[in-house]
């Protein structure tokens, strides 16, 4: 597919992301594609790309907190309605209606709540304790809602292994809103996807070959 040069992909800087990695990730991933990778805290420049990306990492709280106090949720909101907007960790879980974490209201943009692991005294199959935060490689097992697979997937495998490090989950409303499914102790979105979004609680910049390729489907993607 061949893209319209100079059109803008903005990683959303509101001083709560891995903005390092996941902007160097995305710019991998748009090399040759004619889309410059912007990182900003400017809410003009994310009502002007064409697409944006929003990272997070930290206590949910500080993250509304700043994206609020930035100026850019507003910005956030217009993507969410007009562009296709890719969140990534605690981005992804600012999306849904409310988290546990110290009863957190999210931006309701997907149906849905965010849960804190409860796995205390629980034991994996090879004998050792669940520990949280989950932190490390898990599989993935995308979800076809509809019967149709997520265009995001784009080429990559089922049941791929991405990077977490996460200790609160996400739990759509609507089932249909899933769009992989990890299991760490339980079976929880590991990606969710409504219309123009698409979001994953793994990072795809630690994920190597296969959390580029999402970046690269995104890019590519037409919701």
């Amino acid at each position: 597919m061949t893209l319209i040069a100079n059109k803008t992909v903005a990683v959303v800087d509101y001083g709560m992301g891995n903005l390092f990695s996941v902007s160097q990730a995305v710019m991998h991933a748009a090399a040759t594609s004619g889309y410059k990778v912007v990182v900003t805290s400017k809410p003009e420049d994310v009502f002007a790309a064409e697409r944006v990306v929003l990272p997070g990492q930290g206590a949910m709280r500080d993250c509304m907190r700043e994206l609020h106090d930035s100026g850019l949720k507003e910005a956030v909101l217009d993507a969410a309605r007009n562009k296709p907007l890719m969140g990534v960790c605690v981005g992804m879980q600012m999306l849904l209606d409310h988290s546990e974490e110290q009863d957190t209201p999210g931006l309701g943009l997907i149906p849905g709540k965010v849960k804190r692991f409860v796995l205390e005294g629980r034991l994996q199959a090879d004998g050792s304790r669940f520990k949280v935060p989950q932190m490390g490689w898990n599989q993935v097992q995308q979800q076809s809602p509809g019967g149709q697979r997520h265009p995001v997937w784009g080429e990559v495998p089922d049941n791929s292994y991405f990077y977490f490090v996460h200790s609160f989950y996400v739990e759509p409303s609507d089932a249909r809103h899933s769009a992989g499914l990890a299991d760490y102790g339980n079976v929880f979105s590991a990606a969710i996807a409504r219309d123009n979004i698409f979001a994953t609680q793994f990072h795809p910049e630690k994920s190597a070959d296969h959390g580029l390729a999402l970046y690269r489907n995104f890019l590519h993607w037409a919701p």
